[in-house]
């Protein structure tokens, strides 16, 4: 077929506009070799920009303790100094980084009440020195408590307060029965005391403290012995055991004492002792004003000594302490070990 030289025209003309056009674009750039960077530009850090401020931060990580000294009459000592203490762990001599008096710290207690069944006889005792101790301890604004009971499970019946209203009418409202779970009653108070409500103001530090009062015996907890102290450690809570077994006590004239333990009572010593707490066995209520006066006594004589081990392996391991003092005649008592966890290890700064 023959086209219009007009057509034939407009076309040729089309095909040479846009090569033109096409003439014009800038090619794409050729891709650049990407050559492996030299050991000096690998290692060589980003160049800063204004908003960076370079930032020179250092830290030790510390394990705290809460030690009482005490003389060979039981009286507190208080009038120590960094100086006379001495710390070990595992066996290996440990350079104390911080100390202080352990005089004023508000307090978050757990009281654990035991309402199960074979706790009935006494529960009536038992009500009575709860509020006896709580009476003698809990400073207004300053101190705060929770009150748990445990039979069957553990129960919160009143969170931290410190209202001594409120404790003292939750504590005389308990009635007694069930079983006995009294290591799960531990586990979870010291869960609980592991981030308890802080204080006030700049220093927001608090001392925990546990006090159990119960026979000692266990007949429905989940959680052994060892995972109740173990979370107790971990909790850097302290554990005050007061024993309502009246077995194996001897009477000699007004002042019953305690000839032999019964397993109950082992297990209300293996919470104190492994805690760096105390376990009393009174007779009566009356027997409590001396032990509890003790404990608060106790609270606010204590020292704080923060050490930073020198095994720094964060490896989970069990590892015992011993604190001595170079003061002949005392005895201290603490914690008797943590765990190397990044939680056990507090982070502070260094200067």
């Amino acid at each position: 077929m023959a086209y219009p030289r007009r057509f034939l025209f407009l076309i040729l003309l089309l095909a040479v506009y846009g090569g033109v056009v096409r003439a014009q674009q800038p090619a794409p750039p050729a891709p650049h070799p990407n050559p492996s960077p030299s050991p000096s530009q690998s290692q060589a850090p980003p160049p800063a920009t204004q908003q960076q401020v370079p930032t020179i931060r250092s830290t030790v990580s510390l394990v705290h303790l809460v030690a009482t000294a005490t003389d060979r009459r039981h009286n507190f000592v208080t009038d120590l100094e960094k100086g006379d203490f001495k710390v070990l762990e595992d066996g290996v001599p440990q350079e104390i980084k911080l100390f202080g008096r352990e005089t004023d710290l508000p307090l978050r207690i757990g009281l654990l009440l035991d309402t199960s069944n074979s706790i009935r006889p006494r529960l009536e005792f038992e009500k009575d020195a709860a509020i006896d101790f709580l009476t003698s301890v809990i400073r207004r604004n300053k101190d705060m408590a929770f009150l748990m009971t445990f039979d069957n499970e553990p129960e919160v019946i009143q969170d931290y307060t410190g209202d001594l209203a409120l404790l003292t009418g939750a504590i005389r409202k308990q009635r007694a029965g069930g079983g006995t779970a009294l290591h799960d009653a531990i586990y979870r108070a010291a869960e609980k005391l592991t981030n308890p409500p802080l204080a006030k103001g700049p220093n927001q530090e608090v001392r925990r403290v546990m006090v159990v009062i119960s026979d000692g015996d266990d007949n429905l907890s989940d959680h052994a012995l060892s995972d109740a102290v173990e979370v107790a450690i971990r909790a850097e809570a302290s554990i005050y055991s007061v024993s309502t077994n009246t077995d194996w006590l001897a009477t000699s004239g007004d002042m019953p004492r305690k000839m032999h333990l019964a397993p109950g009572d082992k297990v209300l010593q293996k919470f104190a002792e492994e805690s760096g707490g105390r376990v009393f066995y009174p007779y009566k209520v009356e027997d409590l004003a001396e032990s509890f006066v003790d404990i608060g006594t106790e609270l606010r004589s204590q020292y704080f000594i923060a050490y930073s081990p020198t095994d720094a392996q964060v490896n989970g391991k069990y590892r015992r302490i011993q604190v001595d003092t170079t003061r002949k005649g005392l005895t201290v008592r603490t914690r008797k070990g943590y765990y190397a966890t990044a939680a056990a290890l507090t982070p502070s700064p260094a200067n």
